[in-house]
C-alpha cells in the first residue's frame, strides 16, 4: 500500500469519526412534585450532563439507565453523577414474557420492604387496578392479585356482552385469561367485576407495537399509551438507593 493511499484512508477515517454524532444518553421523568414540578412534565427527557436545578420541597423521579433516581431539592444535579446501583436483572425479570401456565408467584414490595405488594411482572394485569393497561402481546395474558388466600372469581365483560370468568385457586396469585373465549385486542374496553360483583370498573387494553428493551424507551411507550400504573410499577421496581 502506497503512502498516498494510506494517507487517504487515514483522512477518511478521521472525517467519519468527526461526522459521527456521539450517543447522548437521557433519563425520562416519571414524576415530579414541588415548586418546580411544571418544569419537569412526565415523559420529559433529560440529558446525561444537563443541569437539573431543584428548589426546596422539590422531588424528581427519573428513569436513568438501569435504575430509577429520586432527586430532592434544593440542589443542582446531573444524571452522570450515577449511583453504583444496577437494576438490569430486575428490569429483565419484570418485563419477561413468561409461560401461560398457572403458577405461584411472589411480588415486588415498596421500599422499604414493609409496604404494599406489587405485581412481579409488568405484563400481569392487576385485578385491583382500573384504567388503561399495556400488554406486550395478546398470546399469554394473565391476571394477578395481591393475595394468595382463598378462591376468588373475577368476570371480564366486553362491550358486545361476551364474558370470560377467571378463578384464582387458593394459594394462587396468578390466573390465565382464556383469549379463545374472550379475545384481547388493542384499545378494547372490558368491565371487570370481582367476587360477588364487587370492585366493578373498566379496564382498557393497549397492545404495544413491540415493547422496548430498555427502561427509558419502555417508559416512553407506557406514557404515550396512558399506562400510568405500570409506569409507577417500573419506577418502583428499579428504584436505586441514593444513600
Amino acid at each position: 500500500m502506497t503512502l498516498l493511499r494510506r494517507g487517504m484512508i487515514a483522512a477518511a477515517l478521521a472525517a467519519a469519526t468527526v461526522a459521527a454524532p456521539m450517543a447522548v444518553s437521557a433519563g425520562v421523568v416519571v414524576s415530579a412534585s414541588g415548586p418546580s414540578a411544571g418544569t419537569f412534565p412526565v415523559g420529559k427527557k433529560i440529558g446525561d450532563s444537563e443541569r437539573i436545578v431543584l428548589r426546596a420541597g422539590d422531588t424528581l423521579t427519573v428513569l436513568d439507565g438501569d435504575s430509577t433516581r429520586v432527586l430532592r431539592g434544593a440542589g443542582t444535579f446531573t444524571l452522570n453523577q450515577r449511583t453504583a446501583t444496577n437494576r438490569r436483572g430486575t428490569f429483565a425479570a419484570l418485563t419477561e414474557q413468561r409461560s401461560a401456565q398457572r403458577m405461584r408467584t411472589g411480588a415486588v414490595r415498596n421500599v422499604p420492604e414493609l409496604g404494599p405488594r406489587h405485581s412481579p411482572n409488568l405484563w400481569y394485569i392487576d385485578v385491583g387496578q382500573r384504567g388503561t393497561f399495556c400488554l406486550a402481546g395478546t398470546e399469554r395474558v394473565r391476571l394477578w392479585r395481591n393475595s394468595e388466600a382463598g378462591d376468588a372469581t373475577y368476570t371480564l365483560t366486553a362491550a358486545n356482552g361476551d364474558r370470560e370468568t377467571v378463578t384464582f385457586a387458593d394459594g394462587e396469585m396468578l390466573a390465565p385469561w382464556d383469549t379463545s373465549v374472550l379475545p384481547v385486542s388493542d384499545d378494547a374496553v372490558y368491565r371487570l367485576s370481582g367476587p360477588g360483583g364487587a370492585n366493578t370498573g373498566e379496564l382498557r387494553i393497549a397492545v404495544l407495537d413491540g415493547a422496548a428493551d430498555n427502561p427509558e424507551d419502555l417508559a416512553g411507550q407506557l406514557i404515550e399509551r396512558g399506562c400510568t400504573q405500570q409506569l409507577n410499577l417500573l419506577s418502583t421496581a428499579l428504584l436505586a438507593n441514593e444513600g
